[in-house]
Order: C-alpha cells, then structure tokens, then sequence
C-alpha cells in the first residue's frame, strides 16, 4: 500500500468514526434502515444513500449545534409512523429544513430521519441534482410523497415554497399564502400533520428584494438581492441563533378531492397554528443572536 492510499485510509477511519460518534447507534441504525430496497453500497429508489448520508451529518450537526446553536422544543410531539412536518419556510438557502431534520435526528430519542420535499428546479441544478437524493431530498411531487408515507417515513413539506424562502426582509415572520397540496396528501393517506415554527432563519441573510423578470427571464423561481453575498464570506450565513418548536399533531378528515375553497380553509387552520407558533417563539427569544 502506497504512503498515498495510507493516508487516504486512515482520514476515511476518522470520517467513519467521527459520523458515528455523531450519531450514535439508534440514529445509524435509522440511516441505514431507510435504504430499505437498496443493494449494499447502492442507494435506494429516490437515490438516498445512508453512507453519503453519515459524512453530511457531521456538517450539520456542526452548524445546527455550533453555528445556528439549535433549540429545538417539542421534539416529542412528532409521532412514530407516516407524518407530515409543515413548516414556515425562510433564509434564502434551506438551512431551515437541515435544522429541523437535525433537530429530529440528533436531539429526539428514538431519533427520526426526515425527508425534504424540494423544489422541482433543484433537479436541474449542476452538484445539487446529485447531492439532494443521496442526502435522502426528494422532489416534492405526490407520487413521492405517498410512497414514503406508505413506508412510515417522516416527509418534510414548506407549503409556501420559493414564495417563502425569498420573501424580503421587510416581511420576515409574515407567511406568504400557502400551497393546498399537503392537505390533499394528508386527507389521502390519512396521514397526521405536525405544525413546526422556525424562528431565527430569517436574518441568516438580508434580502432587500426579489428580481422577478429576471429571475423569470433566467428560469429561476426568484432571484433575491442579498448584497450581503458580496463581501467575503458572505455566503456563510450570519450565526443567528435558531429556535424550533414542534407542535402537537393535527389530523383532518374529508375529502382529498373537494374544491380549493374547502381544503384552502383546512389549510388556514395549519398556517394560522404555525403563525401563531412564530409569533410566540418572536416573544420569547432574548435576540437575533441568543
């Protein structure tokens, strides 16, 4: 074995045991069960792969525990079995969503592993295409939605989408009007729904607008002004400090396929509980940074 391959091998055995000390024996064996038709070494239908999946936690458990120093309250509220997490959506990047999957990973006891539901573009993005799947992301259409449900998982959707994560910061912890179709999905399978309020994601970045034409013109959902991403190192997120809630679950009967006005008020019952969650956690933070 060349001086090279040594080398290579032992930075691999630190990487394996700094992802297992991570984690720990409960949150690996849920890694590992969720490939749950994938070959040894492969990646399952959607293209998760656990052993990708191990490396990517040790970055978030650095920036959910070091940077953003992560509350999460509630933890307890989220159920075993198929559930919808819904949550207000914000920051311009998705530190949110890796937030709130950490907090379910790392600080619930037995940990759960989350499920994202993505943007559609993302797939068309060059590195983030490849990575998204193999960090268990998934595009967020229901026929996605429903087979993970079906198999118990626990899908994350942020029904205000590319709306939300944009929104300038003159409207920061106003929710922007919400999608319908996670309500459709939920009176479908019969699946609870968890409200999840993040506070904090807001100031990582200072939108001051959103381009529209040219964001339209450049095939893109929106295109935020963030000077903020000029200046060096200012695509690192500013460290505010991320406080989570996680409410009780609320489970809805109808049906799926009623007009928009009946599900839309279904829905307002989901959005008016996470504004209110928002709001609380607003009174109750001591800063931007604490």
């Amino acid at each position: 074995m060349s001086l090279f391959q040594k080398l290579k091998s032992q930075a691999q055995r630190r990487l394996d045991d700094t992802a297992d000390g991570l984690l720990g024996a409960h949150a690996r064996a849920q890694l590992q069960g969720i490939a749950y038709t994938h070959e040894p070494g492969g990646t399952d239908p959607f293209g998760f792969d656990p052993e990708v999946a191990r490396y990517g936690v040790i970055v978030a458990q650095w920036l959910y525990r070091h940077w953003f120093r992560a509350e999460a309250k509630g933890v307890e509220n989220v159920p075993d079995g198929p559930i919808l997490l819904i949550a207000n959506h914000s920051g311009q990047l998705p530190f949110d969503g890796m937030c709130i999957a950490s907090a379910l990973l790392l600080d619930r006891s037995p940990p759960r592993f989350v499920r994202s539901m993505v943007e559609k573009f993302t797939a068309t993005l060059p590195f983030v295409s490849a990575l998204f799947p193999r960090l268990g992301q998934i595009v967020g259409v229901p026929e996605n939605c429903e087979r993970l449900l079906a198999l118990g998982e626990a899908i994350l959707v942020f029904p205000e989408g590319s709306k939300g994560i944009s929104k300038p910061f003159s409207a920061r912890y106003r929710l922007t009007e919400f999608g319908l179709g996670f309500m459709r999905l939920a009176l479908k399978t019969g699946t609870p729904i968890v409200p999840v309020a993040v506070v904090g994601a807001e100031e990582q970045y200072v939108n001051l607008a959103d381009l529209g034409g040219l964001a339209k013109a450049l095939g893109m959902p929106v295109f935020p002004v963030v000077p903020q991403w000029l200046l060096p190192g200012g695509v690192m997120p500013l460290p505010v400090k991320y406080h989570i809630a996680f409410g009780a679950p609320l489970r809805f009967t109808g049906d799926p396929d009623d007009e928009d006005a009946v599900i839309d008020e279904k829905v307002e019952v989901v959005k008016k509980t996470i504004q209110s969650m928002v709001n609380r956690g607003l009174k109750e933070r001591r800063g931007i940074f604490r």
